[in-house]
């Protein structure tokens, strides 16, 4: 009888042992926010206090849909001088960029850190201007004129995608600091009549192959909606 009875005991005790730790468990379990993210690249602002020929304004967001997966979109205003050996031209216009991120990295309990990849459709409206250019009317090509009277070209416009890799660092309560990095397809691009495109804002540098690559240093902050 005695023994029964430390056996009913031993089977109680672990019925309790599992019920605390099952509390504990359950106390420690934390909800991650679902909401809008909004910030701002620093980047730009940074570049164009650093060098004269740029300028420009990007915004940033994204919208969590799932425990990885985010809407994303980034659009801004972009204004960039080219400097070549033989010309001198500006690019000004607006962007806008849509898309999606997951995040491949598994968070511990309540963080929300990301390393994520991403795809983005991108496109452009914008204007150029050929500031001035070397003339080669003469016999010699190095001793041509320059011509300094402004040309300047509307309703010019881009589209292409863009592969994104880049990081999100909850620093304080839904306040993050990112960076990323971006390669460059052109899909469709306008250019001026007897002058090429250099520079596309939001694309930024063209090259013979209509690649580009891009970067941003990010501020955001998640406006919570929900928790799940």
């Amino acid at each position: 009888m005695f023994k029964y009875f430390i056996s009913f005991c031993l089977i109680l005790t672990s019925l309790s042992n599992f019920a605390q730790e099952k509390e504990v468990n359950d106390s420690i379990s934390t909800k991650t926010a679902y909401g809008l993210r909004l910030g701002i690249d620093i980047s730009k602002p940074i570049m164009g206090m650093i060098d004269s020929n740029s300028s420009g304004l990007e915004f940033v967001a994204d919208y969590r849909i799932s425990k990885n997966w985010y809407i994303a979109t980034e659009f801004g205003t972009q204004e960039e001088i080219t400097v070549e050996d033989y010309t001198n031209s500006t690019s000004k216009g607006s962007f806008y960029k849509i898309g999606v991120n997951y995040n491949a990295y598994e968070n511990w309990l309540d963080m929300n850190n990301e390393i994520f990849v991403g795809f983005r459709y991108a496109t452009s409206a914008f204007e150029q201007t050929l500031n001035s250019y070397n003339s080669n009317t003469g016999s010699d090509y190095f001793a041509g004129n320059t011509i300094s009277t402004p040309v300047t070209t509307k309703g010019l416009n881009a589209h292409w995608t863009e592969f994104v890799m880049g990081i999100k660092v909850e620093t304080f309560k839904n306040l993050f600091l990112g960076f990323s990095f971006s390669y460059k397809i052109m899909l469709n691009l306008k250019h001026p009549t007897n002058f090429k495109t250099l520079y596309v804002p939001g694309f930024n540098r063209v090259f013979e192959t209509e690649t580009g690559f891009g970067f941003n240093y990010t501020i955001s902050y998640t406006i919570p909606f929900i928790n799940k």
